[in-house]
């Protein structure tokens, strides 16, 4: 046992207060850690490398892609779909076997010098059909009177010139429609001068005047031959609604997940100089998939009906068939939402970045809604056999501008609608059924 001062603790020793641990004062006066500076992290190469990798690889990426199926069409162009009409019912002129527009539609079909346009010999209402049902991009028409009229530019006094039509079809795209109707007169052309040769040759005291207009005997008459609105902005109105329908459902669906992750405390919410973090909801990575997949086909009917209301309403955009019109733009736009869930549920924090290649970067150039597929290189033409917005461009013209025709697209697009849904659910639910099974959980704690 020790022994005990008998007076009690006395005083504190100079040293051991000395000792003593500082007081609640003296610590909240240490000094706060520096705050690093903009001019310092800049100096640090690691800061630049993946944002300098990352935004030079999109920008060289996004002019390929974009450039690269516009920049040379005529040079890119093969068997573009046109119609031969060939109606000439006049007889043979003398010393030949076949009346001229037989022998002008033989020549045509016999060209194989280039392979630009695809001829389909058609009759009148054969022709008349496939524009309507925007099967071809245009028309040439030889008229039932044609060799009897170039037969009277033999007569005397003989001044009116036969003619051979071309007709356009600006629903399938003013491009595609031009370059048609390049084809049609470049054809029309050579088969005058062909004609022409024939006539000189057998009107050898032909007055100077006359030869003339033998040399070129045809006239060319441009038609349209499925005529549109005023108000549809020359065929182009059906890309620019498709392309509506992919952003609403494309942002649409980023701002749902983004806002339920928000919502359940997987991500912060900042709004200025404001941060607040909300209490974490445990919850699978499954049901928050379902989650947001019921929210953007809740969600999707709002948005479909403010793109109706503002286009057709507002705008007064030509259009028929609304009810169907509608409700094809909201399957459009929610298979649309419905791949973006999959796909951010699939990569995470990348996935809006992949999304937007898949139904964006690589759609537009391969849609042939605005260049035809028939004159863009062939690897975005392989990508419009699955890519979506020429899935659903298909559809929307086919509304808009050729009487809602299963033949003219629509069927096609509604079957791809429903097998771009279903991919979207099976990838969806397949990974983040993978993900729950591995015990990759999404669990982080709220600060506090």
């Amino acid at each position: 046992m020790t022994d005990a001062d008998p007076q009690g603790p006395g005083p504190a020793d100079p040293s051991d207060r000395a000792a003593a641990p500082a007081a609640p004062q003296a610590r909240a006066a240490a000094p706060a850690t520096p705050q690093a500076s903009a001019a310092a992290l800049l100096r640090r190469p690691k800061l630049w490398i993946v944002p300098t990798v990352l935004s030079g690889l999109l920008a060289l990426l996004l002019s390929l892609l974009y450039m690269g199926g516009i920049v040379n069409p005529q040079g890119e162009l093969k068997n573009l779909p046109i119609a031969l009409v060939n109606g000439d019912t006049g007889k043979p002129l003398p010393g030949q076997q076949q009346n001229l527009g037989t022998q002008i539609t033989r020549s045509i079909l016999a060209d194989t010098s280039n392979h630009k346009a695809e001829w389909r010999r058609l009759s009148p209402a054969e022709a008349k059909d496939q524009l309507d049902s925007g099967k071809v991009y245009g028309a040439l028409v030889i008229p039932a009177d044609f060799t009897d009229s170039v037969a009277a530019l033999t007569t005397t006094g003989a001044a009116e010139r036969p003619t051979i039509t071309v007709l356009t079809n600006p629903g399938k795209g003013s491009l595609g429609s031009s370059l048609a109707s390049q084809i049609n007169t470049q054809a029309a052309h050579q088969a005058s001068q062909t004609i022409g040769e024939q006539l000189v040759q057998a009107a050898p005291r032909a007055t100077a005047t006359d030869k003339l207009l033998l040399a070129d005997p045809v006239a060319v008459a441009t038609q349209v031959g499925h005529p549109l609105g005023t108000h549809s902005g020359l065929g182009l109105t059906a890309f620019y609604y498709t392309l509506l329908l992919v952003l609403a459902g494309f942002m649409g669906a980023n701002v749902i997940s983004n806002g339920v992750d928000t919502s359940l405390g997987y991500a912060d919410n900042e709004i200025g100089p404001w941060h607040t973090r909300l209490p974490t909801v445990p919850i699978s990575r499954t049901q928050t998939l379902l989650l947001k997949m019921a929210m953007t086909a809740g969600i999707t009917l709002i948005t479909v009906s403010l793109v109706m209301l503002a286009c057709v309403t507002l705008l007064d955009m030509d259009a028929t068939h609304l009810p169907l019109l509608w409700i094809y733009s909201y399957c459009a736009s929610l298979a649309v939402g419905i791949g973006v869930q999959a796909i951010n549920a699939a990569f995470g924090g990348i996935g809006q970045l992949v999304s937007m290649f898949v139904f964006i970067v690589l759609g537009l150039p391969s849609s042939g809604a605005t260049v035809p597929l028939q004159a863009v290189p062939g690897f975005y033409r392989f990508l419009s056999h699955f890519e979506p917005m020429r899935q659903l461009s298909d559809g929307v013209r086919a509304i808009l501008y050729f009487d809602a025709r299963g033949d003219a697209g629509l069927s096609r697009s509604w079957l791809m609608i429903a097998i771009g849904t279903a991919v979207g659910l099976l990838f969806g639910f397949a990974m983040t059924l993978y993900y729950d099974r591995k015990g990759h959980k999404r669990l982080t704690p709220q600060p506090a």
